[in-house]
């Protein structure tokens, strides 16, 4: 029985490796969106959120790029996954890598859906 919304990845991503960069084939994107206000959350708000679910266990987690945007690489110390998370345009953006299974994208969905009021849409995305 799989519980809603799934978080089942359709296709993996493939690591390549040159002398100076890793690059990936392929992406596969869950993007969770805060519904149910009148106004969509600003950045600021959906970022300080993940900060605090990060803060309170069980991740380790990142932020080393000059972006004008968060973006994270977090691994899950209960489900031993890895994967990055972007906040773009008031949405979470969850990215999986190579090995990334669905437990660390399903349990981090989970304390967010638990750390705020509102109910999270949660859509898949794949690309080339």
């Amino acid at each position: 029985m799989t519980r809603e919304p799934s978080f089942d990845i359709p296709t993996r991503p493939e690591r390549r490796y040159s002398r100076t960069t890793v690059e990936y084939d392929g992406s596969v994107v869950f993007s969770l969106v805060p519904r149910g206000r009148k106004d969509a959350p600003a950045d600021g708000e959906v970022d300080r959120l993940l900060g605090r679910v990060l803060e309170e266990g069980p991740y380790r987690y990142g932020d080393w790029f000059d972006l004008p945007m968060p973006l994270y690489l977090v691994h899950d110390d209960d489900t031993g996954d890895t994967f990055r998370v972007a906040v773009r345009d008031g949405t979470v953006e969850l990215h999986v890598l190579p090995e990334t299974e669905s437990a660390g994208l399903r349990a981090l969905y989970d304390r967010l859906v638990a750390a705020s009021d509102d109910q999270w849409a949660v859509d898949c995305r794949t690309g080339e």
